[in-house]
């Protein structure tokens, strides 16, 4: 077989057939330690990401994004959109570390931790094997007429999948809006909330589409994670890989017959079986070499070692590792790019840390009014201003007094003593009065002192506007 003939899978990928069209992909249900593994790790994840929204910690949700009212809960604690260079930070942080741990360990994210794959291989591929039944049987109905058994149980897989689908939705819109929100429509009735009835709808119909026909081809086409992969991974990164100097022998791979010495023939382990083709979800032949297609689900690992024992051959044919410990026996180590990626996220998480730290739970812009110019007298000058108060903690912030630190002087605030709500925004009018003889120039800076019950809670700053000064 000439290299051309090698490389021929490169010019095509399998959910696509050879006149363009849409080439469904039936895996054989995987089994296995890994896919045991996997499915634990499934459980968790499931467990976390449908409890996360209605778990509440000092009355706030565990997590929350509610991009339209712009309200965040990370982990219990609030977050508003002054806090905005926080959100920035954790993505650079999350990012380094998805560049790192693709370094490392390659696509592993995508097989046990991506939601995509969960859903489609833990949920979804499961009913459909429920209903349909394994691979053969799959194919099998795929192929028959359109009769009265292929009309009930496609009909059941998708009503199914709608359900499921929708359940999803009402989940993600908890993560938005939040879950006591939810469970006011659930116990008010849909139509009583049409329009969110409808959006629910809307998100439910894409994640069918996702799930019941798009598929696979989400991680291969659309996620640029697996685009990501190709520039980061390298001979060191750890994979699943297929062991090639192992099962390809002197002269390649056979099928296995009785009584035969492969040694002394010359052929590997690899007796061409092709489990670990049927069994993959993308329908890549790993074989073949680490793919873009590739999502390190181990099912292959699974169907492989399974093989290996059947035919009286050692596991690990198929494993997690790198082409040097393949192709030279050289196992893994940190190298100069690995120690910069990780120097420059621990720099990150210090500075995350150090700015989490550093956040206030109270926020106070004073900024003078638009428009307005200063009013003098003999002896002082007045500057007009806006107050805008942010609680960001779970408790009443009461009896607000504002008064100058830097300057000496009197602060009026409009309507008396101020009271700021739990997770509340206030907004008031202030007047600043300051004696000419304590300005330096026209333009002074002043600190000023947020006050709860006497209690210093906070500090800002503001310009302050004068005639000018001639000393």
């Amino acid at each position: 077989m000439d290299l051309q003939e090698k490389e021929k899978f490169r010019d095509s990928i399998a959910t696509i057939d050879e006149k363009g069209k849409r080439n469904f992909i039936f895996p054989k249900k995987p089994k296995g330690k890994f896919y045991s593994y996997r499915t634990y790790v499934s459980w968790v994840l499931l467990t976390l990401l449908v409890a996360a929204p209605f778990i509440k910690i000092n009355e706030n949700q565990f997590l929350l994004f509610n991009v339209i009212d712009r309200k965040f809960h990370i982990f219990g604690f609030p977050f508003w959109p002054q806090d905005f260079h926080l959100l920035v930070i954790s993505i650079l942080v999350s990012v380094v570390f998805i560049i790192l741990f693709t370094v490392i360990f390659g696509r592993i994210f995508c097989g046990w931790m991506c939601p995509q794959t969960i859903f489609m291989e833990m949920i979804f591929r499961k009913v459909e094997y429920l209903i349909e039944g394994d691979r053969t049987k799959q194919l099998k109905l795929e192929k028959q007429a359109w009769n009265a058994e292929k009309i009930r149980k496609r009909i059941t897989k998708w009503i199914a999948f709608f359900f499921i689908s929708f359940l999803i939705s009402n989940v993600f819109l908890a993560y938005i809006i939040g879950s006591d929100e939810v469970l006011g429509y659930v116990k008010d009735g849909p139509f009583e909330h049409i329009r969110t009835l409808i959006n629910l709808l809307i998100f439910t119909l894409i994640f069918y589409f996702v799930f019941a026909w798009f598929r696979e081809q989400v991680c291969i086409i659309v996620c640029p994670y697996g685009r990501l992969q190709g520039v980061l991974l390298d001979n060191k990164s750890i994979n699943v890989a297929y062991d090639f100097v192992r099962g390809e022998g002197d002269n390649g791979r056979k099928k296995l017959r009785k009584n035969e010495n492969r040694d002394e023939l010359g052929y590997g382990d690899c007796i061409d079986c092709k489990q670990c083709v049927q069994v993959c979800p993308t329908g890549i032949d790993i074989r073949n070499g680490t793919q873009l297609e590739c999502i390190n689900c181990t099912a292959c690992i699974d169907a492989c070692d399974e093989i290996m024992d059947t035919s009286g051959f050692e596991q690990g044919l198929i494993r997690y590792a790198s082409e040097d410990d393949i192709k030279n026996n050289e196992k893994f180590k940190l190298n100069a790019r690995l120690i910069a990626y990780s120097a420059i996220l621990i720099i990150l998480i210090g500075v995350f840390v150090t700015m989490l730290f550093l956040r206030t739970d109270v926020e106070a812009t004073i900024l003078r009014l638009p428009g307005q110019i200063f009013q003098s007298t003999e002896t002082t000058v007045k500057n007009v201003y806006t107050v805008k108060f942010i609680n960001k903690t779970t408790l009443d912030i009461e009896n607000i007094e504002i008064k100058l630190i830097s300057h000496k002087g009197t602060i009026e605030t409009v309507g008396g003593i101020m009271n700021v709500s739990k997770q509340g925004l206030k907004e008031g009018t202030l007047f600043i009065e300051i004696d000419k003889k304590d300005l330096n120039s026209s333009k002074e800076k002043l600190k000023i002192g947020i006050y709860s019950n006497g209690k210093l809670i906070e500090t800002t700053s503001t310009n302050f506007s004068g005639p000018l000064i001639i000393k």
